[in-house]
């Protein structure tokens, strides 16, 4: 079958290739691919940056986020159907395991021997088969099919907000107003949540008016250009005091700065990963002080496990009820596979790519 791969840790190696077709087991299922999306994870493999080859392949097949329909169902494997329309978990619990994998949390595993398909010891799904355990694969309803490839960066936001809910029991608390930080397929989808839970939400982007800006205004959002205003306490004072911060853009002096302007009592969730090795001085004692007196939070995640996935599910059916179309309209880019590079071409009007093989 068709895939495309790369050499881990060897930077330009992507390519489309010939590789073995996936041996179905005892207890799988065999899914045909029909899209996958592609992100900011994929192009640092495709960099070189990080990737780890399955156990006795010398490539890795990339791509985590998946949309395909069930083909064929072996002995064994139950709750999935011929024709049903599904999409794959990404992490694996270690083989160990840890604690938190063995209750069903591997997004939380303590020694870091999971495997993630697509990223680290696992083949992913940018190929025409895979084969999967249905543990390991929820099935999505026909309705939202054609937007549901964004189930699996959906699942990174409802793990995000699940955990901010959970960190603020710690006290009496009411979120009323959030702002996101980055406006692509994370922070895009992370308003949509927040506005379905009625908090009034701001998006601060580094992208002027255009694509980003049209998408989070359908939401009911606001837009800010980070061009013309800085994140700081005189914004909070002008859009009202902020209670959550979502950061989804990987740019690290953006944390900080949201450490210092979310309200008393609020919580700054950290989503985007750093690359690289930026330095940045910091008012210290200033941030220390703020996050004591003012009870604040700061937390990362990343990952998510099979409920964050069903919930995902949910509300991508309430996100299409309420603002028909404008999931499809964050899918800015659909390719062949043998184009899948052009996934990964910057421009202004741009927010999604996706894959599509059958």
């Amino acid at each position: 079958m068709r895939a495309v791969v790369v050499t881990p840790k060897k930077p330009g190696s992507g390519r489309l290739a010939e590789v073995p077709d996936p041996q179905l087991r005892e207890g799988e299922v065999l899914v045909r691919v029909q899209q996958v999306g592609l992100d900011g994870t994929d192009a640092e493999i495709l960099e070189g940056q990080y990737g780890e080859a399955p156990p006795g392949d010398d490539y890795l097949i990339i791509g985590h986020e998946s949309l395909g329909r069930v083909e064929k169902v072996m002995g064994g494997a139950t709750g999935l159907s011929p024709g049903d329309r599904v999409v794959a978990i990404v992490r694996r619990p270690d083989p160990v395991p840890c604690r938190n994998c063995a209750a069903g949390e591997w997004d939380m595993c303590l020694n870091g021997q999971y495997t993630e398909r697509g990223i680290k010891g696992r083949h992913g799904f940018l190929a025409e088969f895979y084969t999967e355990s249905p543990d390991f694969l929820v099935a999505v309803p026909a309705e939202i099919a054609p937007v549901a490839v964004l189930l699996e960066p959906l699942s990174i936001v409802e793990k995000a907000i699940e955990q901010i809910k959970r960190i603020q029991s710690r006290l009496v608390w009411q979120a009323e107003r959030a702002v996101v930080l980055g406006a692509g397929p994370i922070g895009l989808l992370a308003g949509m949540l927040l506005s379905l839970e009625g908090i009034e939400v701001h998006f601060y982007d580094a992208t002027e008016r255009g694509i980003k800006s049209d998408l989070a205004e359908a939401s009911g959002a606001n837009y800010i250009w980070a061009g013309e205003r800085k994140l700081s306490h005189e914004l909070a004072a002008e859009i009202g005091a902020v209670d959550i911060v979502v950061e989804a853009t990987g740019y690290s002096p953006l944390a900080f700065d949201a450490m210092d302007m979310v309200a008393p009592n609020g919580v700054v969730c950290l989503t985007g990963v750093s690359g690289g090795s930026r330095k940045l001085e910091v008012s210290a004692d200033h941030l220390n002080l703020e996050m004591v007196l003012s009870n604040k939070v700061v937390f990362g995640t990343v990952n998510a496990n099979r409920r964050h996935f069903e919930s995902g599910v949910r509300h991508l059916l309430e996100i299409e009820a309420r603002w028909p179309g404008l999931l499809s309209r964050m899918i800015t880019r659909r390719l062949p596979l043998t184009e899948f590079a052009r996934a990964f071409e910057r421009s202004p009007d741009h927010v999604k790519s996706i894959v599509e093989i059958s």
